[in-house]
């Protein structure tokens, strides 16, 4: 075939898919379905990201496939046309967020006992109806809690391919103003609790850059961990947690 009518099959695909796309899906939109297809389509997306390398679209590969994204440079005067608020999200559930991707599989209790305070059952249930986290065993403990771990939608959301291209934490720690905007297509509401008041939300990595840290004093015996992250901080100040 092609290339050039192959690369603008491609562009068209991801464009119109609205998700991200595996090979096979690409190559499924062909006639001929065989080792070639699969060859042209490999060299297509080459070609556009080497294409895009300028332009305010990117191609990205993330855990669900290749797709075509609003360059991060560019997302600001481009946010102007959307409508909708973007929805904002706790400190303590961007928390939350950060401990089960750093420290997968964790259960709640685990979770409540890094960061001194209850969990609160509407963070979870935001993170479950997010499809950021899912629930991959149980503890082989009495009551058999369940170990909570990251979606693939997570990963795509934060565009990664894969958990080993998270950040370290060593990583987080030099990005002095590191931010994860959370913006979210369709939100119509913030998700804040009464008691924060900071203007501005911290992002799921901000609060994993402190876990290193936190360990630390695990081992020393310190029964919460007293640095604060870059930003805000984690929280300890209460039996009960923030709600979202």
């Amino acid at each position: 075939m092609n290339h050039q009518y192959v690369k603008n099959v491609v562009e068209a695909s991801l464009l119109a898919a609205g998700r991200p796309l595996t090979l096979e899906e690409l190559a499924s939109v062909f006639d001929e379905r065989d080792g070639t297809v699969a060859d042209e389509v490999k060299g297509a997306i080459a070609a556009l990201t080497e294409e895009y390398a300028t332009r305010g679209l990117e191609m990205l590969e993330v855990a669900s496939g290749f797709r075509i994204q609003i360059r991060a440079a560019v997302a600001q005067p481009v946010a102007r046309l959307w409508q909708e608020r973007p929805a904002k999200y706790s400190r303590a559930l961007l928390e939350t967020l950060a401990l089960i991707a750093y420290r997968q599989p964790i259960t709640r209790g685990e979770i409540e006992q890094i960061r001194g305070v209850a969990v609160n059952p509407n963070i979870i249930k935001t993170l479950h109806e997010r499809n950021w986290i899912r629930v991959v065993g149980h503890r082989d403990v009495p009551g058999k809690p369940e170990l909570l771990g990251t979606s693939r939608e997570f990963l795509d959301y934060f565009n990664l391919k894969k958990l080993d291209d998270l950040p370290t934490l060593a990583q987080l720690k030099e990005l002095e103003d590191l931010r994860v905007q959370l913006m979210l297509p369709g939100a119509e509401a913030e998700v804040l609790t009464g008691t924060e008041t900071e203007s501005e939300p911290q992002g799921p990595l901000d609060a994993a850059a402190e876990l290193d840290s936190q360990a630390d004093d695990e081992e020393e015996g310190s029964a919460q961990a007293a640095a604060e992250p870059r930003s805000h901080g984690l929280v300890a100040s209460g039996a009960q947690d923030d709600s979202n």
